[in-house]
């Protein structure tokens, strides 16, 4: 019995550790964030949510290698998964956003992405009667600025955790909650090198790190990491390590979403940046370690946007 007891909790020491349920302080602003999540008025066209890019029914990103903006405007890199990344160090593949509030504000003033302005944005909802009075009982006043705005955004993606995945009900001491060959694939995935970046509750997230440290990632995508934002030729192809979380729902993979199959990912992962071939045998049990960090999905009532008013800007589907 004690030999039992021990091996129960020994999980608890793992490098790897579950996802913590959210703690919601203030469901006003949260459910204000949730509506401007939702809410396609934050675009210049009036038809591109948050959601269009991490749409949260299909694991918090848009399924595809990089995502579709204002006008069809293809986008220069893939859409990470909005899940769990209040776990992240930073924000955007290149970081160059410090906290969730900061990141919210980049897509609506891309001209690429929801091509609007900060001021036409909030001109936008302010005229919403609705959403002032919202704004007012979160806030203190109904003056809807975009900081605000990106505050009750950030509020909300905060809520968007994913626990009691399998792994993580193994992680406390539910032996059964995995297959013997995932529990094969995490100790091949700690024993080859991939936890060194992988670790912690997002199973990433947390550094920035080289894509192609062994060998060279060859990609027809233009983006550069870091290097983008201090044009410095030592930070090329410097990029935050994604987590993996719900990693199974989140392909295509990799900054320019190259590849859809995860055992094809794992592969290239384990050529490039640790040296090691893996056999069709060893890529299959860390794909099925990999399955078991998909946890619970975010699980909520649609909400009711509110209707605009005679004094809200009309949106521009079509043009520049």
């Amino acid at each position: 019995m004690l030999g039992a007891q021990a091996w129960a909790a020994a999980p608890m020491n793992e490098p790897i550790q579950p996802i913590q349920p959210a703690n919601i302080t203030d469901p006003a602003k949260v459910e204000l964030g949730k509506q401007l999540w939702f809410d396609p008025r934050l675009s210049r066209s009036g038809f591109i949510s948050c959601n269009s890019c991490h749409n949260l029914s299909m694991g918090g990103s848009d399924n595809l290698p990089t995502s579709i903006g204002h006008n069809w405007h293809q986008g220069p890199i893939n859409s990470p998964t909005v899940l769990n990344s209040s776990l992240n160090v930073v924000q955007f593949w290149d970081g160059r956003a410090k906290t969730l509030k900061e990141q919210a504000g980049g897509p609506i003033a891309n001209p690429g992405e929801m091509g609007f302005t900060h001021n036409l944005a909030s001109d936008v909802v302010r005229s919403i009667p609705q959403y002032r009075d919202s704004f007012k009982a979160v806030y203190g006043d109904d003056t809807v600025s975009i900081d605000h705005i990106t505050d009750a955004l950030a509020a909300f993606e905060e809520t968007l955790v994913t626990p009691n995945a399998p792994f993580d009900r193994w992680l406390k001491g539910e032996k059964d909650a995995i297959s013997p060959t995932a529990l094969k694939g995490y100790e091949l995935f700690k024993s080859t090198g991939c936890i060194a970046c992988h670790n912690g509750e997002a199973v990433g997230g947390a550094s920035m790190q080289k894509m192609g440290m062994i060998e060279p990632y060859v990609t027809q995508n233009p983006s550069q990491g870091v290097a983008g934002l201090t044009g410095k030729d030592t930070d090329r192809m410097l990029f935050k390590v994604p987590t993996l979380r719900n990693v199974e729902l989140t392909y295509p993979y990799f900054h320019d979403g190259a590849y859809w199959n995860l055992d094809e990912a794992v592969d290239v992962m384990a050529r490039l940046q640790l040296g090691r071939k893996l056999s069709q045998e060893e890529v299959g049990q860390i794909v099925a370690f990999l399955k078991t960090l998909t946890g619970d999905q975010p699980d909520f009532k649609l909400p009711q946007l509110p209707p605009s008013s005679p004094q809200t800007p009309h949106p521009v589907p079509f043009g520049q």
